[in-house]
């Protein structure tokens, strides 16, 4: 067929159990084709494709996120493209409608209302989303550390459909109580999604300088008194490693892990096949010592592909309790009963290792700050609903801590 057919722009949607992502692509022709996605839900926009290939109706392209496996593989159809979208074996149908004309830049009504801080490093300058609360006083400000994964500023996954806004909400809501914030998108999401090194060569401690630049960076900035540093799940760990680095004024974590790494893969991955677990058992035994494991079973590379493994050596040397054992500033430690990801006793382990600082275990609230049921299917629907309001008792917590961390003189 002819190979123009495909230049230009495509409108549509990925159904993900039901609910529509849009997605919007564009495919231009050079000697090979170029392309790009925009995911408006998860603020990503013009993000390259890359393996771009045409054969006579059949395409295929791949999103290259860090840490992810993402296809798209389809049929053209005139001006159609249905096929299936694919994320570590998992499949949604997708459907794609050639637009006229060149559409606005996806995204960009996005950040209409938005004031963004950059700061440059060795993959590219990152942005940082700034809230301020009204007035022209001088104000306290927080850091607000994103999770695990491509999430974005607001809280947000390329991965997940829908929105659920966790981290924009918390932002707006300190607002509210006049503390300011600053949040941003993790590497390889939103604005940062091309801020990422090769997935070989990225460590751990790529995040906890970025957390410790950005606090630097709001530490030089005359309009703030004091900056404290939120880490929410992943971020936990980086966020306490930064606070120390940088001199932070205050620090608090949100179902944050109590234990390393790959501790925490070992119970997660208890219930895997038996013909699995004696290699899951050697491989994080041979990480732990600081060694790779070269054969991987295919079942297993989303996880421990010889190319993600360094990350792994490197996050694992990292003890949240040894860590947050080592701040001297105000400490609050967040969990919520109904975390189907992060445990209340990891609250805990965290609380037991750093005695003066303060545990808030919140009823019912689950890993994205909503209330939720204790249900696994249905505590997973909530991570896709920016209707539903911050748990009862978050905001509150926050408040009160800061009251006496941040605020007060």
């Amino acid at each position: 067929m002819n190979s123009g057919i495909i230049i230009g722009n495509w409108n549509g949607s990925i159904d993900i159990l039901g609910n529509q992502l849009e997605v919007n692509v564009q495919f231009t022709q050079e000697s090979d084709f170029l392309g790009s996605i925009s995911i408006p839900a998860q603020n990503l926009s013009d993000f390259p494709l890359v393996n771009i290939k045409l054969e006579d109706t059949n395409i295929y392209f791949e999103m290259p996120i860090p840490n992810q496996q993402i296809t798209f593989s389809g049929k053209i159809d005139e001006d159609q493209i249905e096929g299936l979208f694919v994320q570590h074996g998992q499949s949604f149908p997708f459907q794609l409608i050639k637009a006229e004309g060149t559409p606005t830049q996806n995204g960009s009504n996005l950040e209409d209302s938005e004031t963004f801080l950059t700061i440059d490093t060795e993959h590219g300058k990152l942005y940082g989303s700034l809230v301020l609360p009204e007035g022209d006083t001088r104000c306290p400000v927080v850091l607000i550390i994103p999770g695990s994964g491509p999430t974005d500023r607001d809280g947000n996954s390329v991965l997940l459909p829908g929105k659920n806004n966790s981290l924009k909400m918390l932002a707006q809501a300190l607002a509210e109580h006049g503390i300011a914030s600053l949040r941003y998108d993790k590497r390889g999401a939103g604005k940062n999604a091309q801020a990422v090194p090769p997935e070989i060569d990225t460590r751990f401690d790529l995040f906890i300088h970025d957390a410790t630049q950005w606090v630097n960076t709001l530490k030089n900035d005359s309009r703030f008194t004091k900056v404290g540093v939120i880490g929410h799940s992943e971020g936990s760990l980086v966020g306490m490693v930064a606070a120390k680095l940088a001199g932070a004024d205050s620090y608090v974590s949100i179902a944050g892990a109590g234990r390393p790494i790959n501790e925490v893969l070992k119970e997660q991955l208890a219930g895997a096949p038996e013909e699995l677990r004696g290699l899951i058992h050697t491989i994080l035994a041979n990480l732990t010592t600081g060694k790779t494991t070269d054969e991987i079973d295919e079942k297993l590379a989303h996880l421990f592909r010889p190319s993600v493994q360094p990350y792994l050596i490197s996050w694992i040397k990292y003890d949240p309790t040894e860590e947050i054992a080592k701040l001297d500033i105000p400490v609050l430690i967040i969990n919520g009963t109904h975390d189907i990801q992060v445990a209340v006793k990891d609250a805990q382990r965290l609380k037991a290792a750093k005695d003066d600082a303060s545990l808030l275990i919140i009823e019912n609230m689950n890993h994205v700050f909503k209330e939720a049921p204790a249900d696994p299917q249905e505590n997973i629907k909530t991570y896709s609903d920016p209707s539903l309001p911050l748990a009862n008792g978050f905001v509150e917590g926050l408040i009160k801590f800061y009251k006496n961390s941040l605020v007060k003189n």
